[in-house]
């Protein structure tokens, strides 16, 4: 009995990999011309503003678009500020809410828990804008910002941080609507980066009578800490670009008065949204830009830091081995 013929060889294979390669390729070049085509054209449309302001736009505090004076210190505080506070809230609370999930909850309660807190990201922004408005606005004033102000009053430098009209509106409500926008998403990723954590070797520190907190301060999160802070700075991202809640709860003042966590401010999210659409062709327009540049710079920034930071975690690794 004869052997049948030998296959014939695939030569697609070769091809296809090369084929493959380019569109990869392609797509990676494609998203840095993107990004750098955005980066261009937001310079351009900012450059009248540029040219007359300079650097002292960001340290300006007027905004006039009818005398055509414009700064963008006030927007910029106010982005920061809400950003910051919502990561004060967030990171806490989602650390502990992973926490639970991949080492203290029961079996029965992971994927009902879970699930319900992932579907808190799918609500729209435009709703926590208007509850943060109509229910946790006052409810913020009445019970938290005028006790406050009763007992921290007559102290120097310490009251001036809860002065202000008691109607619910300003940054720190702002920060806080923030930070329950993003916990999900910091939640998620800490809960799914805290679960790739090899068991073995998190019985083997239970074996050696380490205490829930140790297995996690010593194995979970060195074992997990880029995907940590990736989850972080996802969060950050989010509550930096977050526009319509923050529309809603942050007061759209464009003035700085005092250091007040309930003082009305703005965000650049929000001037863009509020004045964009009005904004004649010129200079308020060119202002406008201008702000949407400072947003990706300061975006930028921010990730170059969380780079630095692990890389500096890299080091320190190498250095202790």
């Amino acid at each position: 009995m004869t052997n049948p013929p030998p296959a014939k060889a695939n030569r697609s294979g070769p091809l296809a990999d090369r084929i493959f390669g380019w569109l990869a390729k392609g797509a990676a070049w494609l998203t840095l011309g993107m990004l750098l085509a955005i980066l261009v054209s937001l310079t351009v449309s900012a450059w009248p503003a540029i040219s007359k302001y300079g650097f002292s736009f960001l340290a300006s505090t007027t905004w006039d678009p009818v005398k055509e004076e414009f700064g963008g210190l006030v927007m910029i505080y106010g982005t920061l500020m809400t950003s910051l506070i919502a990561l004060l809230i967030a990171v806490p609370v989602s650390f502990g809410i992973a926490l639970f999930l991949t080492e203290l909850s029961p079996a029965w309660l992971k994927r009902p828990l879970g699930t319900a807190i992932e579907l808190l990201a799918a609500i729209p922004s435009i709703v926590y804008g208007m509850w943060g408005l109509l229910v946790f606005g006052p409810l913020l004033a009445t019970y938290v910002q005028q006790p406050l102000q009763a007992v921290f009053s007559d102290v120097p430098y310490l009251g001036a941080f809860f002065s202000g009209p008691p109607v619910g509106i300003g940054i720190l409500s702002a920060g806080i609507i923030l930070a329950i926008m993003i916990i999900p998403f910091i939640a998620s990723v800490m809960r799914d980066v805290f679960e790739v954590t090899p068991t073995l070797l998190k019985e083997s520190a239970y074996g050696l009578g380490a205490t829930t907190w140790e297995v996690v301060s010593t194995v979970v999160l060195p074992y997990t800490k880029a995907g940590v802070i990736g989850g972080i700075m996802l969060g950050l991202g989010r509550a930096i670009g977050e526009t319509m809640a923050v529309t809603f709860v942050i007061g759209n003042f464009n003035q700085l008065d005092s250091l007040s966590l309930f003082q009305a401010a703005n965000s650049i999210t929000s001037a863009l949204a509020n004045e964009f659409a009005e904004a004649g062709a010129g200079l308020h327009q060119a202002a406008l830009m201008y702000l949407g540049l400072v947003l990706f710079f300061i975006t930028f920034v921010i990730l170059t830091l969380s780079k630095v930071l692990l890389a500096q975690l890299r080091k320190g690794e190498g250095a202790k081995t």
